[in-house]
């Protein structure tokens, strides 16, 4: 049992479909469902970088009937992914992140790409700031 407290207008994506709190709202799901809270989700807009790209195609495939039809999208952006890591916990945690994956646990694999989403911005910064 997944005990969740949403604020008014707080977004929440189950199996797929978006619901929207209206008031505070408190839901106890009693069984295995794919969801993801408003500040997990990302709009294709946001997919602006490798690492986001990953992200995205690993949220598809969790909330989506068919995993397998983002299976390449999340291969390919890993691939580009791990030469860019600049340090050795950055490559570890593309490592960890497509062991997850591989074993079909999409919702831990988001929360390690929110790291590998650090890393990237990490190795960017400074180009960024040099600009």
């Amino acid at each position: 049992m997944l005990r969740i407290s949403l604020r008014d207008g707080e977004a929440l994506v189950v199996n797929g479909a978006m619901l929207r709190a209206k008031g505070r709202t408190e839901l106890v799901i009693e069984n295995k469902v794919a969801l993801l809270r408003g500040r997990e989700i990302m709009a294709p807009e946001e997919a602006t970088t490798t690492a986001r790209r990953l992200y995205y195609a690993t949220m598809m495939a969790y909330l989506g009937d068919e995993p397998e039809a983002h299976k390449n999208q999340v291969i390919d952006e890993l691939t580009l992914l791990i030469p860019a890591m600049a340090s050795d916990e950055g490559r570890a945690a593309c490592v960890r992140f497509a062991r997850q994956v591989a074993e079909g646990s999409y919702y831990r694999g988001l929360t390690t790409c929110r790291t590998l989403i650090e890393f990237e911005d990490a190795t960017t910064a400074p180009a960024n700031e040099a600009a």
